[in-house]
């Protein structure tokens, strides 16, 4: 502190909205989000997601419209998410080498439809084609094979890429993955695709109507904390990002998202590099319960708590609100 009351007095500058304004310290816009959607099968589908209040999955056309809006609102980017129908999925995942599957069908809409007008960024991880529903490759007991499931996660990264990914977004958690798909990207003359690593991705009860939405909840054997981190860690967390870095990541996130703002702060100061993070599911699920309910105002929490990973450090947050949070911000 300079000063002393009264000759400072820290209420001055909040006695008027356009002193508020004028000092305003974090500042959150349309461009500071990304979009996650949900593809499924059909045309002219919509599928509301009930664990997911006012979301829904949508078939590659309503994709396309959805980015429409996305551009129009001034949203940057969008994150796709498959909902793999059951006949194919399988034990090894290989689904997501398809060059013709589900998320790669809906990325050459969008870029045929947009051009390079919005971002796209793809979820890497083989949960979504996995008969087990978990990450990765497991071996008679049910372990995630690590080294195996990369070069599986190499292939499905090479295939969206192919497809119009602009931004590889690798959720798995296996170690080394970083710097094998990156290696991989280069060799294939991929040199403009983006990684933003989930670098620190925690083991959480907050992503439970993700898996309803992607279709893995009824089939997940076991639990995935052997890869995805333990909430009580944080070095660790700054071990992985540290490694994700030297591998090769553009930037990282972590998810989930609110529980871990000390997360996202000690990174960003410890890095100084592009940080993001993941309002989850089940974060978001709170929020619409809150709302219904009436224990808060929508439109004020969903503004609230995108603010608060701003001021924490992110460059850009993944939310379901996203669309909602760009007609308030351009209201």
């Amino acid at each position: 502190m300079t000063g002393t009351y009264p000759h400072t007095r820290l209420r001055r500058p909040r006695a008027s909205a356009w002193s508020r304004a004028l000092h305003r310290e974090t500042i959150l816009t349309p461009a500071d989000l990304i979009w996650p959607l949900f593809v499924t099968e059909g045309s002219g589908v919509e599928q509301p997601i009930a664990s997911l209040p006012g979301v829904s999955r949508w078939s590659v056309d309503g994709i396309v419209e959805r980015a429409r809006e996305a551009v129009d609102l001034g949203i940057p980017c969008l994150a796709l998410f498959p909902n793999t129908q059951a006949d194919r999925r399988s034990e090894d995942g290989r689904e997501a080498l398809n060059p013709d599957n589900l998320m790669c069908r809906a990325l050459k809409a969008v870029r045929d439809a947009l051009g390079d007008r919005i971002g796209l960024l793809t979820d890497v991880a083989l949960d979504p084609y996995t008969s087990h529903g978990q990450d990765g490759l497991i071996d008679e007991a049910g372990y995630v094979l690590n080294d195996e499931t990369v070069a599986a996660l190499v292939g499905q990264s090479l295939n969206q890429a192919a497809a119009g990914a602009d931004v590889i977004a690798p959720s798995d958690m296996m170690d080394g993955r970083i710097g094998a798909i990156r290696d991989a990207l280069e060799d294939a003359g991929h040199t403009n695709v983006q990684i933003m690593s989930y670098a620190a991705k925690y083991a959480s009860a907050f992503y439970g109507p993700f898996r309803d939405a992607v279709g893995s909840s009824g089939l997940l054997k076991g639990d995935k904390k052997t890869y995805q981190m333990d909430p009580a860690n944080t070095e660790e967390a700054l071990r992985e990002v540290a490694m994700d870095l030297a591998e090769g990541a553009d930037s990282v996130m972590v998810k989930p998202g609110l529980p871990y703002l000390d997360i996202v702060r000690r990174v960003k100061e410890r890095f100084e590099v592009p940080v993001f993070a993941y309002q989850v599911s089940g974060e978001y699920a709170m929020i619409e319960a809150a709302a219904a309910c009436g224990a808060g105002d929508r439109d004020a929490l969903v503004l609230e708590t995108l603010l608060a990973f701003k001021r924490a450090g992110c460059s850009g947050v993944l939310t379901y609100h996203a669309a909602h949070a760009a007609r308030l911000l351009n209201g």
